[in-house]
């Protein structure tokens, strides 16, 4: 209803010339990062978000939360309240599957192929745009992009010095300090700015509290034809755990109640664990050099390195001391083999590498050729701190398990536009990716299975070969009207988690995807309207299926045949220069083909077992993987006053692939109200005053959780017919929330 509104709307309304304001903003020719990006020649689904429209709505939520209202993408939060820990879906597939950059540099963990926002705390207020190409999208560096590639671009310098001063206060003690600064050029030549950030908040959920500090700092030499940059951004940040989600009855009596840190005694909660907390450190440094030959022939080059260091703490009730490599210990002769204890498990890593790009621009030919080489290591140990009532010597960093993972990777990709003939070109894009993965050492899992038992040893070395090839023609029609068409193929290796909780004699396989994707888009000055049809079909894509390994742990298996399809619907119109209203949609079905999955058994008498029933489910909907998901922007702009109205409606996702209501996510549709003034004073550029209203309308609804089913035979007897039963755990998202913010630039 929303887009045949907006198109009756856009079809009758007399067009209008939006006046573009001067910019202060050096810009030379943007060849550092288009190696990667789609343009509008492309024949890719792709969307670029502003620095303009990203500043909107940056008062204290994390990245993930400013591109929701983008085709596809949903957003998670474990404190419920978009701080901290946070993640996003791109048409329903996981963080570990997205592909994301800055400035062409890869960003994803090495290991888990994660993004973990959290690390680099407010970097939007860093970025001069994002772009969210969807489906395979064009070669890039890092790890595999199975549903979306995030491409991040710095800031420019600007020619003239500034300097702005942020802050935010609002709900759950939430609040943002931003300052940045920059010199302007200086003799002709150089420029300097930066920036510091510190963000906290108690959260929503009880403890989910968050405490995030960043920097970001970048030195450029500027000539004509030469641009030599030194960027440095890191953070520290410091959370309470709110890893675990909460059951339905917890949901109507006690929304807020985080069960981490749990001090129990029985099944009594005496308390909860001060130090339950996620404390990491990252440092990013980069350095970019872009050359510009002639008119016709450019070159980037940049290296890059990210130190990273943290831990984490968890308390621990009655765990078996031989697990964490304890003896047992006697009290009044009878033999203790449980206590509760405090284990830290620590993270020392290195990431480095370069990254290039020749580029290519003709009268009828676009050409670029780039990749890069990268090495990683990471240093995984864990440590008892604490034992309650231990009689036996317990060393203060009592060490019970460490290993290494070490990953180097190759890529090389060559992408061609051509012109075919008025407006129709061809777009050519190969990639080759080399990836060798190696663990070696000590895992943090018992191996009950041994004889004698100990922990398990981990000895993965594995290479990985991949021929990623894109083909699709594009055809701009006019000035108006654009077509295009493409087919693409991604190859992804599997995650440090696939080969730690799968079984430890078989080893996951790659990932592969078939990427079919045609399009259709109309644009005036008042109006704006597009279509995105899209097939992906999976081989071998690895989906948790309940399935235990030999010690109990549950493990991913790769499913033959899968896939997702759908169609993404836009539209866009300016009713006047100072009204604007932009709606998206995007409808989908996401299908395991002759899917069997696992539940573990138990009964009242004899408690869970690892034993398991496989549950024969046919053709089954995907994890996570809405049908629906709409959203709404309407914008209005006079005189200095702005005022944002996001809404986004999702429909049921379930938890687990059985597709089970009771294991679901309700449907929810949840809007956002942004309100804003701007004036100026003397000596100042301008000043910004505003409030945003997070959930409105007061919408009680979970967006994460996870299942936990289990089958019931009666009396135990396998000869009976089981039950499934379902306790599945939800993360809670905070109720109707204030943010104000005041911003004075000078």
């Amino acid at each position: 209803m929303l887009l045949a509104a907006a198109m009756l709307c856009g079809s009758v309304l007399a067009s209008a010339q939006q006046r573009e304001e001067a910019s202060d903003t050096l810009h030379l020719p943007e060849v550092e990062v288009l190696a990667t990006r789609a343009s509008s020649n492309t024949p890719v689904a792709f969307t670029t978000v502003s620095k303009e429209q990203l500043a909107a709505v940056n008062y204290g939520r994390d990245l993930p939360y400013l591109l929701s209202f983008t085709p596809g993408v949903l957003t998670t939060s474990d404190a419920g309240a978009g701080v901290g820990y946070t993640s996003m879906r791109v048409r329903g597939t996981d963080a570990t599957r997205i592909n994301v950059t800055l400035n062409d540099i890869p960003v994803n963990d090495s290991e888990s192929h994660s993004v973990f926002w959290v690390n680099t705390p407010d970097i939007t207020s860093s970025l001069r745009d994002v772009q969210v190409q969807r489906g395979a999208g064009t070669s890039t560096n890092g790890s595999g992009a199975f549903g979306a590639s995030v491409n991040m671009r710095s800031q420019d310098f600007s020619r003239t010095p500034f300097a702005e001063l942020s802050g935010s206060y609002g709900s759950f003690n939430t609040n943002k300090e931003t300052f940045k600064f920059g010199t302007g050029l200086l003799g002709k030549h150089w420029a300097f700015e930066g920036r510091l950030s510190h963000i906290s908040s108690d959260g929503y959920r009880d403890r989910a509290t968050s405490s995030l500090f960043s920097y970001y700092a970048q030195a450029a030499y500027i000539s004509d034809n030469t641009r030599l940059r030194f960027i440095t951004f890191g953070g520290k940040e410091d959370t309470y755990h709110a890893w675990d989600g909460i059951s339905r009855s917890m949901l109507e009596n006690n929304r807020t109640y985080n069960p981490n840190g749990e001090i129990k005694y029985g099944d009594v909660v005496t308390g909860f664990y001060s130090d339950q907390k996620d404390i990491y450190k990252q440092f990013n440094y980069q350095l970019l050099f872009d050359h510009w030959f002639n008119n016709n022939w450019k070159l980037n080059i940049a290296l890059h390195y990210t130190d990273g260091y943290g831990y984490y703490q968890e308390y621990k009730n009655q765990r078996t001391l031989t697990e964490y490599s304890l003896e047992p210990f006697y009290v009044d002769g009878e033999k203790v083999k449980k206590s509760n204890l405090v284990r830290k498990k620590i993270l020392d890593s290195g990431f480095g590498g370069g990254v290039f790009s020749v580029q290519y621009t003709g009268e009828r030919l676009a050409s670029v050729l780039g990749g890069g080489f990268n090495k990683y290591s990471n240093n995984h140990y864990g440590q008892v701190i604490w034992v309650e009532n231990y009689l036996g010597t317990l060393d203060p960093n009592h060490e019970y398990y460490r290993n290494k993972g070490k990953k180097t990777e190759f890529n090389i990709y060559w992408k061609n536009n051509y012109t075919i003939w008025n407006g129709l070109s061809a777009y050519v894009d190969l990639q080759y990716r080399h990836i060798n993965y190696t663990i070696k050492g000590v895992n943090d899992k018992w191996d009950w299975t041994a004889s004698p038992e100990h922990m398990q040893t981990l000895d993965v070395d594995e290479n990985f070969n991949f021929f990623n090839p894109k083909v699709g023609l594009n055809w701009q029609i006019d000035t108006r009207n654009r077509a295009y068409a493409s087919w693409a193929i991604a190859q992804k290796e599997p995650t440090r988690n696939n080969y730690n909780d799968g079984p430890l004699t078989v080893h996951p396989k790659a990932e592969k995807l078939m990427d079919w994707e045609a399009g259709y888009e109309f644009k005036s000055r008042i109006f704006s309207a597009g279509i995105n049809l899209y097939y992906m079909k999976y081989k071998d894509q690895l989906v948790l299926n309940g399935k235990l390994n030999e010690i109990g742990e549950l493990m991913a298996e790769n499913v033959p045949d899968s896939y997702r399809c759908g169609i993404e619907l836009m539209a866009g119109v300016k009713f006047t220069n100072w009204l604007r209203w932009d709606v998206n949609a995007t409808f989908s079905r996401n299908i395991i083909k002759n899917y069997v999955g696992y539940v573990s058994d138990y009964d009242d008498s004899w408690h869970e077992m690892w034993t398991q029933t496989a549950v024969e489910k046919g053709n089954t909907t995907i994890a996570f993987s809405p049908s629906a998901i709409v959203n709404s922007v309407l914008q209005f702009n006079y005189k200095g006053f702005e005022a944002q109205l996001q809404s986004q409606y999702v429909s049921r996702q379930y938890l687990d692939n059985f597709e089970s209501k009771e294991d679901s996510l309700d449907p929810y549709f949840v809007s956002n109200l942004n309100l804003a003034y701007s004036f100026r004073l003397p000596h100042t550029k301008k000043i910004t005053a505003g409030v945003t209203i997070y959930n409105l309308f007061n919408k009680k609804y979970e967006n994460n959780g996870y299942s936990q089913t289990v089958a019931v035979y009666p009396g135990g007897d396998k000869s009976n017919q089981y039950t499934l039963v379902s306790d599945p755990r939800f993360y809670p998202m905070a109720g109707t929330n204030v943010l104000g913010h005041l911003t004075f630039s000078f």
